[in-house]
């Protein structure tokens, strides 16, 4: 057994090119995932990263060489792939290493359906199989093209009643990531103006990085929203499965918000639906949902986890403090694109600007999330479980502790030594009173 180098991570595999994932690791992680997986054929997708092309065609040739099919549809966003899984009922896997730097890349794995592969649902199963190195059948499977853009274009935009959209101004920033390869075709069947920025697929990110988590990777699209007086600014990630919405006032807008926004909306379509909401989210997102006749549905942190929980419950949306956003009927599976779309539509039927839109969601202060170097991170949970023992508690994810003008969570990163904080409150004072303690205790303790 030949050990790979850490790029298995708890949703997916990254890893720096070629010193932690190379073709030879793609290859082995291929034929792995087709004798997981059983199926006789796999979609294959990728970003615009330089190394995607030589690592995909060695991913293919482990397909192949266990005697399995390889459809490929090239370049394509992640909720790309996934549409694809879906429609054509395969297992996938895309070559993106999302909003990391250029010199890194990665695989996310899905089964038929594009049901999630983590670490709790066969990752772990793949690595050991990758590490056996499976023997080749002797017959080797065949590799096909397949575009798959126009399907994926129809698909997004049954979501929304296209036709009936106001004429916005939206500027949008792919920062040269894979929306660049989306947005003309979604846009040019939308009766909007689109203010297109850094769409040429690049995968050196020359203009900044494809992180528009990080508010400085937001500056340009906030000056560009100014300058052209548009009604919103849409920011992606590398693989487009996350955005990040700025008002027209070029102000930033909370995940919390937009799952709230976006929650509404898919309640008047689906009266009573269960939608679900990560520990992290506002208090304002299970409060939005029940105003509307909801079901909140509270989950841990990770798209394999939501989806999961999607399927169990039947829910017909779920939302993450972190941008992304998941729709039963895009097979339980994240798109920063249909959400960015419910939003417009939301915006349309307002007749407002985006801030006024959002003012009846902005009920509480938030911290945004803090990270802290810990070694020692279940000793100091613990140690904070103590402290806040008055507080109601649970362990859903992390530590969560509630009281009533304030709560906050704090988590453990699964990738390095690192605790998550993140802090809500009903006041400005008591937010930055307590953010400031809870950091305090937090790295005095590490």
């Amino acid at each position: 057994m030949t050990s790979l180098p850490p790029i298995f991570k708890a949703y997916d595999i990254r890893g720096i090119y070629p010193e932690q994932l190379d073709e030879g690791a793609a290859r082995r992680i291929g034929a792995a995932f087709a004798e997981f997986t059983g199926s006789g054929r796999i979609v294959m997708g990728r970003d615009a990263r330089l190394s995607s092309p030589a690592l995909s065609a060695a991913f293919a040739e482990g397909v192949t060489r266990m005697g399995r099919d390889v459809v490929d549809i090239g370049l394509a966003t992640t909720d790309m792939l996934y549409f694809a899984s879906g429609r054509l009922g395969l297992p996938g896997a895309m070559f993106t290493a999302s909003h990391n730097p250029p010199e890194w890349n990665g695989i996310k794995l899905c089964r038929a359906g594009a049901a999630p592969v983590g670490e709790d649902s066969g990752l772990d199963e793949v690595r050991a199989l990758a590490e056996r190195e499976p023997s080749p059948t002797g017959e080797s499977g065949r590799l096909t093209s397949r575009d798959m853009l126009e399907e994926y274009v129809e698909h997004v935009l049954t979501f929304v009643a296209a036709e009936r959209m106001a004429p916005l101004t939206v500027v949008a920033d792919a920062a040269n990531g894979m929306a660049g390869l989306v947005l003309p075709a979604v846009f040019e069947r939308l009766p909007v103006k689109l203010v297109g920025m850094y769409l040429e697929l690049d995968g050196t990110f020359p203009n900044h990085p494809a992180d528009p988590i990080q508010p400085e990777n937001q500056e340009d699209l906030r000056r560009e929203v100014t300058e052209h007086g548009a009604d919103v600014g849409l920011a992606f990630d590398g693989d487009a499965d996350r955005v990040f919405v700025v008002d027209e006032r070029a102000e930033g807008v909370s995940g919390s918000l937009i799952t709230a926004l976006v929650a509404e909306a898919m309640l008047e379509r689906e009266p009573g639906a269960t939608i679900l909401h990560n520990v992290i989210c506002s208090w304002v997102v299970p409060e939005v949902i029940r105003e509307h006749g909801g079901v909140p549905v509270r989950t841990r942190v990770g798209h394999s986890l939501i989806k999961k929980v999607m399927a169990e419950t039947g829910a017909i949306f779920g939302g993450e403090h972190s941008g992304h956003y998941y729709f039963r009927d895009h097979y339980r599976a994240d798109s920063g694109l249909i959400a960015a779309l419910v939003v417009m539509e939301r915006l349309s039927e307002a007749g407002v600007p985006m801030s006024e839109l959002l003012r009846p969601y902005r009920r509480y202060q938030a911290s945004g999330e803090i990270n802290s170097e810990v070694e020692d991170k279940e000793a100091v949970i613990e140690e904070l479980a103590r402290r806040y023992a008055d507080g109601r508690q649970d362990r859903l994810d992390g530590l969560t502790v509630e009281y009533n003008d304030w709560w906050f969570n704090v988590r453990p990163s699964n990738t390095e030594p690192l605790l998550r904080l993140n802090v809500e409150a009903k006041t400005e004072p008591v937010l930055k009173a307590r953010t400031a303690e809870l950091v305090s205790l937090i790295r005095k303790e590490a």
